[in-house]
This record gives structure tokens, sequence and C-alpha cells, in this order.
């Protein structure tokens, strides 16, 4: 299956398997710090990353990487330094916040197009080979044959785009780009035999397992402050995979039942429910460090028509 990288001018963090400091500080400015006037000192940021265990040390460095990936910058030249998230890097996690939560609100609009990717390159072109592939996993194609990648919808400007630019000084390479519709769409030899449904359900099942008691203990009320921060981070930052990870494809080409609703219903219910104590924990973290950290820290919420909007505090 594919893996939708977004292609951001702000860089964020590559998705990696247990805990890492870049991108959980990531999911953390990103739910909770909605203006590029908060001053953020370091301090607070290593407690903040404290409770979920990252030491002083990781917290420094991954602070070191997100300003040089340019989601944060350094404010003056004080010591110890004092940081900011930047304006584009707002504007970006605000997209992005709105991207998670809104994520398998409705099906796709379908028209039965498929954007079809097919090229070829002489067999000394291991590097643009591999930089097309790159290309194309980036902007969401999946692999239907050797040479033939395919995405839903009909938006080819992209592709066509990037395809010029790797391969337009590539000697003997050619490729087309394509609107394709498929004769048996919902047959074995369809679009859906490029992606591996069977792993992203699975996916989806796994998240359930893992959060499901989870959202019994917010049901009974028995996640205190302290808890919600973590639980609802981990959480966010467990989700946030599958929108770059799930074609989105439309229902028919999808196996019954198909887990994704159920997955996003108990993400939005844990994410909703613990909102509130998560950002009073954050705020308590913090504030030792930044005594104005009431006025900047916030989180983001599903609002009722499904787009995300910042909550509480009062930046």
């Amino acid at each position: 299956m594919s893996v939708h990288v977004p292609s951001d001018d702000v860089a964020a963090p590559r998705a990696q398997v247990g805990p890492n400091p870049q991108h959980l500080l990531t999911t953390l400015l990103g739910e909770y710090l909605d203006s590029s006037d908060a001053d953020l000192p370091s301090a607070a940021v290593v407690a903040m990353l404290g409770e979920f265990g990252i030491s002083e040390s990781s917290a420094r460095a991954a602070l070191s990487r997100l300003t040089k990936r340019g989601l944060i910058a350094v404010r003056g030249p004080g010591r110890p330094p004092v940081y900011h998230l930047t304006p584009q890097a707002i504007a970006k996690h605000r997209s992005r916040m709105d991207h998670f939560l809104s994520f398998g609100a409705r099906p796709p609009r379908w028209t039965g197009d498929w954007v079809t990717v097919s090229f070829s390159i002489p067999q000394s072109g291991h590097a643009p080979r591999h930089a097309v592939r790159k290309a194309l996993g980036s902007l969401g194609f999946a692999r239907l044959y050797d040479s033939v990648w395919i995405r839903p919808g009909s938006d080819s400007g992209p592709v066509t785009r990037a395809l010029h630019d790797i391969l337009d000084d590539v000697d003997g390479s050619r490729w087309s780009v394509m609107r394709a519709r498929f004769d048996e769409e919902t047959g074995p030899h369809g679009p859906a035999a490029a992606y591996d449904l069977a792993g992203l359900a699975a996916a989806y099942e796994a998240f359930i397992a893992r959060y499901s008691d989870l959202r019994l203990a917010v049901r009974d009320g028995e996640v205190d402050a302290t808890r919600a921060l973590v639980a609802r981070t981990s959480v966010m930052d467990s989700w946030r995979k599958f929108p770059d990870i799930d074609p989105d494809l439309p229902e028919h080409l999808l196996p019954a039942p198909w887990p994704r609703q159920a997955a996003r219903d108990l993400m939005l219910e844990v994410h909703s429910a613990l909102g509130s104590l998560a950002e009073a924990r954050l705020i308590r973290v913090a504030t030792p460090y930044w005594p104005e950290a009431a006025s900047w820290i916030t989180h983001f919420q599903a609002s009722e028509n499904s787009v995300s909007a910042p909550a509480g505090g009062d930046g």
C-alpha cells in the first residue's frame, strides 16, 4: 500500500514506531498552541515532554531538530532560549488538525476517475526510478503493476509537475499521465488490488483494541488530568497516521465490514472528552517555567461540522 507523506513547506518529522520526541512534540504543539505570539521557554518544553518519559537531553534535541525543520524558531538572542511557533507553522498546524479530525467524516465524492501514471526508465536510471517512486508515494499513488501507479480522483497537475522535474533531463525515459476508468472496478483486477486493505483494516482494528479500555475509563469518569494529557496525546499521535496511509477509497471498493468509522468514533469520543483536562494538566506542568502558559495553551476539538477548532485558553 502506498503511504502518503504530505509534501509541506514546513517539514514535519516522519512518523516512527515507539516514542519519538520530535513526533510527540509536533503533536503537542499542534494540539495545544495556536499563536505565533506565544514565547515558549525551553524549560517548559522539557517539562511537557517529561510527562511522557522523555529525558531532558532528548527534549532539547527535539527542539533543536524542529527548529532546523522550520516548525519553531528562536525568539531573540537571550539565554536560555525562548521559542515560538512560526506563522507558517501555525497555519500548517491548523490545516493538519482539521485534516486529522475531519478525516472519514463523510464519504469521498466519487466520479469513477483515477489518475494513472505509466513510466519507463532505462536500466541505468536507478536514482531517477527511486525518485519517481518516492514522489508518487508522497502524492498518494499506489503501484497497480510494475510501472503503473494509480490514485483516486482526477487532479493530475501535481504528479505531472513532479514527473517533469524528475525525468525531463533523464535520457531515454518516457512517461504518461492519464485519467482512467476501470471496466471491472470491483473485480479482482480492479484498482483495489493496488492497496493492502487487509493491512489497513488490521491497523484500524489494532487502534480500537488499544484504546477501548481507555474509552470505558473515560465514560466512567476514571481519567484524571494527569492521565488525560498522556492518553489524549497518545490517541491523536496514533490516529494521525491514518489520514496519510488510508487512500479514502469509495465504499463499494472496501471490504465489509470496514472498521474506520468505529475507530474514528472512538478517537473523537476520547479526544473530545479529555480536551479540557489535558489542557489543564499541560498548563499546570508548564506554568512553573512559563508563567503566561494559561494565556496561550488551548486545545483543538472537532466541531459540529466536523472541522477542528481551538477551544479554551485566551491565546
